[in-house]
């Protein structure tokens, strides 16, 4: 589910943390993008573990899908728990894939 149209109230977080925040918004469901690229996206190189840190502040996890932030060699870290962030992670990826299996036997058009 995609709920980038939502306006969450991130006063409350420092401007890094709104950064990263707001650029982890943009990742499309079902895909993922590691805590090293997510600095590069927002221009800091080098600041993975500021980014981990900015992500565990997370105000609304959901909303706003940390869980599609990784580690490269592994998972990484979720407030919620590796498990929870395993299954999040399953879960878009099953969706993803019957989605991709209906568009191509012409069941629903694709996007």
């Amino acid at each position: 589910m995609d709920f980038s149209d939502y306006d969450v109230d991130m006063s409350s977080l420092t401007e890094f943390e709104q950064q990263v925040l707001t650029e982890t918004r943009k990742i499309p469901y079902g895909e993922t993008v590691t805590y090293s690229e997510l600095a590069r996206r927002i221009g800091r190189y080098g600041g993975t573990q500021a980014v981990g840190q900015a992500l565990s502040r997370n105000p609304y996890p959901i909303v706003i899908p940390c869980h599609r932030v990784v580690a490269k060699y592994g998972i990484g870290g979720y407030r919620g728990g590796i498990e929870l962030k395993r299954k999040l992670l399953e879960l878009e990826a099953r969706s993803r894939v019957a989605e991709r299996s209906l568009t191509i036997l012409g069941s629903i058009p694709e996007k």
